[in-house]
């Protein structure tokens, strides 16, 4: 969970940027969007393997 502390004298604004940062750094919305819908199991694995071979290929390259 994400929580920002304000600081004496600080901004709303800059209270908002840091919770965002903080979010981002966490990957709490790229988590929410993953499990925004049901996926198999089957289908997981699937696309694991495919990130798996993305990954292998680029470093083939390099």
């Amino acid at each position: 969970m994400a929580i920002v502390k304000a600081n004496e004298g600080e901004s709303a604004d800059s209270l908002i940027r840091k919770f965002n940062k903080k979010v981002q750094q966490e990957g709490i919305l790229t988590e929410l969007r993953r499990r925004e819908f049901y996926e198999k199991p089957s289908v997981q694995r699937k696309k694991a393997k495919e990130a798996l071979e993305r990954k292998l290929r680029y470093r083939q390259n390099e």
